[in-house]
């Protein structure tokens, strides 16, 4: 699997080409919550005064995420700025601050952050959670922030977001742990599909 990374940490990362070139920087990223894959990012350009690019970034012509940098092969892959935001993907279902139930109607917390894999998949495997206690047990606090596996079967509305009720019991404290748990997750998964 590829590394993970907090969608909310992909702002202001620089857009470079192929040749070298930094031709903008991430504003914002989006994506289709019920396909669980980023559709491509809007953009700013580069340096403290530079204001909102008109254009954007579909996920289509990313060439890779990386720890660094978002890379392109050129800058004529840049569109339009309604290629990323008008998608209705897009725009049926805020994921940010939406409540996270179960598939059992279990309600597990708030979403905090989405998290992606970098490469070029454009893959959700996650949320970064405000997780309610019944998620973390033995916890003694009222809330705490938690990593949650996606699951296949989501759902999304402008409200809630529903993943499998198995997938609370691979939660993770960080990034690094958490990249475990999405693979012992996807393991889990492809075993239950498996005759």
């Amino acid at each position: 699997m590829s590394a993970l990374m907090e969608a909310a940490r992909l702002s202001g990362r620089p857009v470079v080409t192929l040749d070298g070139d930094a031709v903008a920087q991430v504003k914002d990223t989006v994506f289709d919550g019920p396909a669980g894959r980023v559709t491509g990012f809007t953009l700013s350009g580069r340096g403290l005064l530079a204001g909102p690019l008109r254009q954007s970034l579909p996920w289509t012509a990313v060439h890779a995420l990386g720890p660094h940098a978002v890379m392109i092969r050129g800058r004529e892959v840049l569109a339009e700025p309604a290629a990323v935001v008008a998608r209705k993907e897009a725009a049926r279902g805020r994921v940010l601050g939406a409540r996270v139930l179960t598939d059992t109607g279990a309600e597990v917390g708030v979403v905090l952050d989405v998290v992606v894999e970098s490469g070029i998949s454009g893959r959700v495997a996650g949320f970064l959670v405000s997780a309610r206690d019944a998620v973390v047990p033995g916890s003694r606090r009222r809330r705490r922030k938690v990593y949650l596996p996606r699951g296949e079967t989501l759902a999304v509305s402008g409200r809630a977001l529903v993943i499998p009720a198995a997938a609370t019991r691979f939660t993770a404290d960080d990034l690094a742990e958490f990249a475990d748990q999405v693979a012992a997750y996807r393991l889990r998964d492809e075993k239950e599909v498996l005759p």
